[in-house]
């Protein structure tokens, strides 16, 4: 039977999803613009025609399927300081129009690229901060204290309060009736995410807590005193009956306004705050796609400027992508950017159409819904997760937080990157690269690993390390890690390379390195594989070294770099192998990855259970007569089902073939039991499963030392080249949960 399509390869589930998100967030989007609008000191339907322009016209040419924009309160400031030092809100829309022109600019130059230098922890640190706000900020409007506009971001509020303020006299003002509906949203919501079939539902649950809020609403206003949820308890939208009431809410630029210096100073500020308030919510915002999808960051600069271009022209106020609105369309389940195309439609038509049905909402069940928004952003998860990454991430992201808490958006988030920009300095002058003596097969090279940000400040660290290199020597010069590399540094690294290095003899390897960075390009030079000199050259000895030392890095996750490609091109037409590894059919066990080696290194030959006949002794006579492998490696591997099937038959009297079906796997099966000891099976019957393994890993040793003694047994040749020192015979154990091979002599 075939499986059920996700809902996102379901596109009638995912149309419905992506609609009733976008109800969510024209609720949730709606008196936002309007408080915005008032805490700017700007025109309340300034506000509303930002929301449009943000879902319309951003909406259209953003490439995210997130972001939602609309006019954004980290902006608050910005504006109302603007329309004060301009004289007038029509002089200030011509500002705003260059702001858009200016962010086209950016954008075609892809100033975006500025996104990728931006700490993660000042990224997570924004996420955590918005959701404390909002739930800071929405607490005195869940009870019905509504002085100020449905989300202020900034500490100090304009009735003069602060946001500590506003919760330490919240108790004053509890408003029964609103507190009552907030309190049955918040149950609601909750509901919704804990009972399975209401959480995959199509329908969103701030949707259900809407019409229940309205409907609470309704039914209150038969009640008396102060359950009666009054219209300043309510959404309240501007209602007019004619087009020419629309009209007349409308405000034009002043084109006159363009002859004055002020303007232009005022766009770019406007361009440049709004344009790094974007970057920075959109990759804040891409962290909770569950599709982790990744949005362009100069197409939406272009987006984002078009729509400022057309909110000057039309009387609105500045738009960015928003953190608020659009997480909440990620968590009403929004799969696309119809999310805000449709939110911007249902601005045009609603407000035009139905203002009174939208002046029945209560704002304590919209401050319900970015309530436990918040709760997701700032999750206790989340803090740990920080914690844990260690204070170089950790200190960051809390400054961060408490920076935005107590000052606004982009303040805070200037704090945040300063903080960051220390402790990346800090890291690079304490430790400006990672220097690591790896072994190849081919000899010894020093792999220089750079660091996230190499800046002018690591030059003298890099140039110290390369006068270090030893004449004759290999250097691996690692950028993969590496987003930004100064001028100077590729000059230093572009002299050593074709000067300096020839000069001593020295081979310079690169890795990593970005095609913009024409200077230099990757190469490997050193031998990374084996070839017949090396072979020749190794003992029986040297070659369990090599074993050792790869799987020393493979448990520890420093595998080598190596270069593939040119590995397959080499050893196409002949191989040198090191050692011939005998080891189990178990998928947990690929033998060139456990030694870390290269391809052509060693020769690999899987049998269930290791079993010893003609066709594998054959395998290894050639692996060590023809083709000069030093080393005969016979691997097993912790909890093996084979060795576990030998054991249970045996103490059970069964048949590997009653059991399993499988004909040819009985003599597999006789053989391993050829190495069980009568202590083993009475250990075996006296332990609970769960403490078995223990006796499976004894017997596979067990096992293979005896498989050993057969191979010299059997096969003349390589026993004659044991003798004579030509070859070794040993076992290993490979524990798959460590990831660490054991070694022990067989021979």
């Amino acid at each position: 039977m075939e499986s059920m399509p996700a809902l996102s390869d379901q596109p009638g589930k995912r149309l419905v999803a992506d609609l009733s998100a976008g109800l969510v967030v024209f609720l949730v989007a709606l008196p936002l613009c309007l408080g915005i609008a008032l805490a700017s000191n700007a025109p309340l339907f300034s506000g509303i025609l930002a929301g449009i322009v943000g879902g319309l016209v951003v909406g259209a040419i953003s490439k995210s399927h997130t972001s939602v924009s609309g006019p954004a309160a980290g902006l608050t400031a910005v504006v109302a300081a603007q329309i004060a030092l301009l004289g007038s809100f029509e002089a200030f829309l011509v500002a705003v129009a260059l702001a858009g022109v200016l962010q086209i600019v950016l954008g075609v130059i892809r100033a975006g690229a500025i996104a990728d230098f931006v700490p993660s922890s000042v990224i997570k640190g924004l996420l955590a901060a918005i959701g404390l706000i909002l739930i800071f900020k929405q607490l005195p409007h869940l009870v019905g204290h509504d002085k100020n506009p449905l989300l202020v971001m900034s500490f100090e509020e304009p009735d003069k309060e602060t946001t500590l303020s506003e919760l330490f006299h919240l108790f004053q003002y509890i408003h029964p009736g609103a507190t009552f509906v907030g309190l049955v949203s918040i149950l609601i919501l909750m509901a919704w995410e804990k009972i399975k079939p209401l959480k995959h539902s199509i329908v969103p649950g701030p949707l259900v807590v809407v019409f229940v809020g309205v409907g609470l609403s309704l039914l209150l206003a038969h009640s008396e005193g102060r359950w009666l949820i009054e219209p300043s308890h309510r959404v309240e939208v501007p209602v007019v009956k004619t087009m020419a009431g629309w009209l007349g809410f409308m405000r034009w630029p002043d084109l006159a306004a363009l002859t004055n210096p002020k303007v232009y100073l005022g766009a770019i500020t406007i361009g440049l705050v709004a344009s790094l308030e974007t970057i920075l919510n959109l990759k804040a915002v891409d962290k909770i796609d569950p599709q982790k999808r990744i949005s362009p960051p100069n197409r939406e600069l272009i987006a984002q400027g078009f729509g400022n271009l057309t909110a000057g022209l039309i009387g609105g106020l500045p738009v960015t992508s928003v953190i608020v609105r659009s997480s909440v369309a990620v968590n009403a389940g929004g799969k696309t950017k119809l999310v805000t195309l449709f939110h911007g439609l249902l601005l045009v038509l609603c407000v035009a159409l139905i203002p009174t049905w939208l002046n029945e909402i209560p704002l304590s069940c919209l401050a319900a819904i970015l309530i436990m928004t918040g709760l997701k952003l700032s999750s206790v998860k989340l803090f740990k997760q920080m914690w844990h990454e260690g204070l170089t991430q950790f200190l960051p992201f809390v400054i961060t937080v408490a920076a935005i808490l107590l000052t606004d958006l982009l303040i805070g988030i200037l704090i945040g990157l300063g903080f960051s920009m220390v402790f990346i300095l800090r890291s690079n002058l304490r430790r400006p690269l990672r220097q690591i003596v790896e072994k190849h097969v081919g000899g010894d090279v020093l792999h220089i690993e750079l660091s996230q940000q190499v800046s002018f400040l690591n030059r003298v660290a890099l140039s110290k390390a390369l006068a270090e290199i030893p004449q004759g020597g290999h250097v691996l010069i690692d950028a993969r890690n590496t987003d930004y590399i100064d001028a100077d540094v590729l000059d230093l690294l572009t002299e050593y390379q074709t000067e300096v290095a020839p000069v001593r003899g020295v081979f310079v390897s690169l890795v990593g390195f970005k095609e913009h960075y024409q200077q230099v390009e990757d190469r490997l030079q050193y031998a990374d594989y084996s070839t017949r000199e090396l072979q020749n050259s190794l003992t029986p000895d040297q070659v369990i070294q090599i074993l050792r030392d790869g799987n020393d890095r493979f448990s520890h996750g420093q595998l080598l770099i190596r270069d593939l490609p040119r590995q397959r091109l080499v050893t196409s037409g002949a191989q040198h192998p090191l050692a011939v590894v005998l080891s189990g059919a178990s998928s947990r066990t690929p033998v060139e990855m456990l030694f870390d080696m290269g391809l052509g290194d060693i020769f690999c030959s899987r049998v269930t259970g290791n079993h010893i006949g003609p066709g594998i002794l054959g395998s290894l006579e050639y692996a060590c007569a023809v083709a000069g492998a030093k080393l005969i490696l016979v691997l097993g591997h912790s909890n093996s089902a084979v060795i576990r099937l030998a054991i249970e038959t045996f103490a059970s009297k069964q048949r590997a073939v009653d059991l399993t079906g499988c004909d040819y796997l009985e003599p597999i099966v006789a053989d391993i039991q050829q190495a069980i000891e009568p202590a083993l099976i009475e250990q075996w019957k006296s332990r609970p499963p769960s403490e078995r393994q223990p006796c499976i890993d004894r017997l596979y040793r067990a096992h293979i030392l005896r498989s050993i003694g057969r191979i010299l047994r059997e096969s003349t040749m390589l026993n004659r080249r044991v003798q004579a020192g030509q070859l070794k015979i040993v076992g290993g154990m490979y524990d798959v949960c460590s990831g660490v091979v054991e070694f022990f002599e067989g021979s």
